[in-house]
C-alpha cells in the first residue's frame, strides 16, 4: 500500500453545484479499488448515499470537469457519466469498503475537506480585513488629494484684477433715471 500524501487528497476536491465534492474515480484510486467496484458498492448500499451525499454528473459538467482537471482526461471517453461525492458520501464510503485501506483514506478525506474548510474560513477573515483596510486607504486618498489640491491654490494664488488706467465706461450699463 502506497502513502498517501493529504495535499494529494486536497487536490482532488472539487467544486460543484456550490458544493465540494470527489468524483468517483478519485476515491476509487485513493481506496485501492476499481471505479467499477466503487460504484458498485454504492449500488448495493444505495440507501447509505441520498442525495445530499453524492449525485452524478451530467454531461456539462462531465465536460467541464475533464477540461478543467488534467489527471481526469480518461474520464473523457467513458460512456458513464461520473459520480461526485460531498464530505459525508466520502466517509461513507469507506464504511461499505470495508477494508482497512478504506478506513485509513476516508480519515484523510475527512482531514482534507476539513482542511479547505479551514482555509476558506482564513480566506474570508482576510478578504474581509482587505475590504475594510481599502476602504480605509480610499478615504485617505480622498483626503489627500484635497490637500494637495489646497497647496496647489495656495502655491499659485490667483492674480489680482487690474483696473485700467483712467476713465472706462461700460456698454451694457444704461444711464440712471433721476427723479
Amino acid at each position: 500500500m502506497s502513502t498517501i500524501i493529504p495535499e494529494t487528497v486536497a487536490s482532488r476536491i472539487l467544486l460543484l453545484r456550490g458544493q465540494r465534492v470527489m468524483l468517483d474515480a478519485d476515491l476509487a484510486e485513493l481506496y485501492g479499488v476499481t471505479t467499477k467496484r466503487l460504484n458498485e458498492q454504492v449500488k448495493r448500499n444505495a440507501d447509505r448515499f441520498p442525495e445530499d451525499f453524492m449525485f452524478q454528473l451530467n454531461e456539462e459538467e462531465k465536460a467541464e470537469v475533464v477540461a478543467n482537471c488534467d489527471h481526469l482526461g480518461r474520464l473523457k471517453f467513458s460512456p458513464s457519466l461520473p459520480y461526485a461525492f460531498t464530505e459525508h458520501g466520502a466517509l461513507m464510503l469507506g464504511n461499505v469498503l470495508k477494508s482497512s485501506r478504506a478506513v485509513e483514506v476516508s480519515l484523510l478525506v475527512v482531514r482534507a475537506f476539513v482542511q479547505i474548510r479551514e482555509m476558506l474560513s482564513a480566506h474570508k477573515d482576510i478578504s474581509a480585513k482587505l475590504d475594510q483596510m481599502e476602504r480605509k486607504l480610499s478615504s485617505h486618498d480622498q483626503a489627500i488629494a484635497g490637500l494637495i489640491d489646497a497647496i496647489r491654490q495656495l502655491m499659485n494664488p490667483p492674480a489680482p484684477a487690474r483696473r485700467g488706467i483712467g476713465f472706462t465706461a461700460s456698454i451694457d450699463s444704461k444711464p440712471r433715471n433721476k427723479k
